[in-house]
């Protein structure tokens, strides 16, 4: 699996939370982070941001199992939505 190392070509995709946004999540390329609104379910939170990486980024395919980058690295979820994932039971 290749690697996404900083100054290299390839850059891992971030997850970050963010206020007053027009839709659930938003793709940045200019900061290459998938921003995502807070207070929504995390089940429409996941089901966008993988949405987003598979059908608009290119990334593997991840349905049912951890978000990948499109270099095939986890891309991690934000803290503040940990806590809601583990009491919903998405995982």
């Amino acid at each position: 699996m290749p690697l996404c190392i900083p100054g290299e070509t390839a850059v891992c995709i971030h997850i970050s939370m963010a206020d007053d946004l027009s839709r659930i999540a938003v793709w940045d390329p200019d900061e290459v982070i998938i921003r995502v609104a807070r207070g929504i379910q995390v089940r429409d939170v996941l089901r966008e941001v993988r949405d987003i990486l598979m059908i608009d980024l290119g990334a593997p395919a991840s349905r049912g199992g951890p978000l990948r980058c499109f270099c095939g690295m986890r891309v991690e979820l934000p803290c503040e939505l940990l806590p809601r994932v583990v009491a919903a039971g998405v995982g």
